[in-house]
């Protein structure tokens, strides 16, 4: 059975004064039947890794180099991230595939370096509207998992997260149908790269405008264990009403 998640991305917002935020969330779920990842802003980990340490709360990264060190000025690697307390960190998502032009090769290195560094990666995956539109959201899936996805991946240590690129911080929301077809199509081709056991194991979360509104419709969905949450998850008041309704999904 896998162990449901709930992950919250807080992009590039939040100072120390945020962190009270982080705690709130912490506090308001002591005894969870599933896992809970908060992945703040780099400044903030060492920080919330004090603050949260007598807590159930798993700290993640947003982001990592695919190097151990090196001269590359303004990047972190994998065992910084570690060595202030993450235990997980972003890989993929669409923001730096778009914004930075990563690659699904850039992207698969990172997740490498994450899993040698004992992280868990999140490798995020997701279709433009235009290639939505033109039915070629299989497609795209199918390339960058393939090339994402390290051949180390694991049920410990990846989670993949499908996030349409349409439906981050637009509002809208794939529907449940839409959900499910690309989910249950990741499911299948982890399986066949990697066996059941390990296809099997490997939580598929969704992330594109999840709010406490819609969060149930969504975590029924099979193969849906878990949502990466991004705007919903700076404040307990919009992020724990959708962490209940993942643990009422268990």
């Amino acid at each position: 059975m896998r162990r449901k998640l709930a992950a919250g991305n807080w992009k590039m917002n939040g100072t120390r004064a945020s962190l009270g935020e982080a705690r709130a969330i912490a506090d308001a779920h002591p005894d969870l039947a599933l896992d809970l990842l908060l992945c703040p802003p780099a400044t903030l980990l060492s920080a919330a890794h004090d603050l949260l340490a007598d807590t159930s709360v798993l700290l993640g990264a947003q982001d990592c180099h695919c190097e151990n060190s090196g001269a590359h000025t303004g990047d972190l690697s994998a065992p910084m991230l570690a060595d202030v307390g993450a235990r997980a960190v972003i890989v993929g998502h669409s923001e730096r595939r778009e914004n930075h032009e990563e690659t699904s090769e850039l992207v698969r290195a990172k997740a490498r370096a994450a899993h040698d560094a004992g992280l868990m990666a999140v490798i995020c995956l997701g279709e433009s509207l235009a290639q939505r539109e033109a039915a070629n959201t299989l497609d795209i899936i199918a390339g960058q998992l393939s090339t994402s996805v390290p051949d180390t991946a694991t049920g410990e240590n990846t989670v993949i997260a499908y996030e349409p690129i349409w439906a981050i911080g637009t509002g809208l929301t794939a529907s449940t149908a839409q959900i499910g077809e690309v989910h249950d199509f990741i499911r299948a081709r982890l399986e066949r790269r990697f066996g059941s056991g390990v296809g099997l194991s490997i939580r598929l979360l969704y992330g594109g405008s999840v709010k406490p509104a819609n969060a149930a419709e969504i975590f029924a969905v099979p193969n849906v264990d878990g949502a990466l949450v991004g705007g919903a998850s700076l404040t307990q008041a919009d992020f724990s009403p959708i962490v209940q309704a993942l643990e009422a999904s268990s």
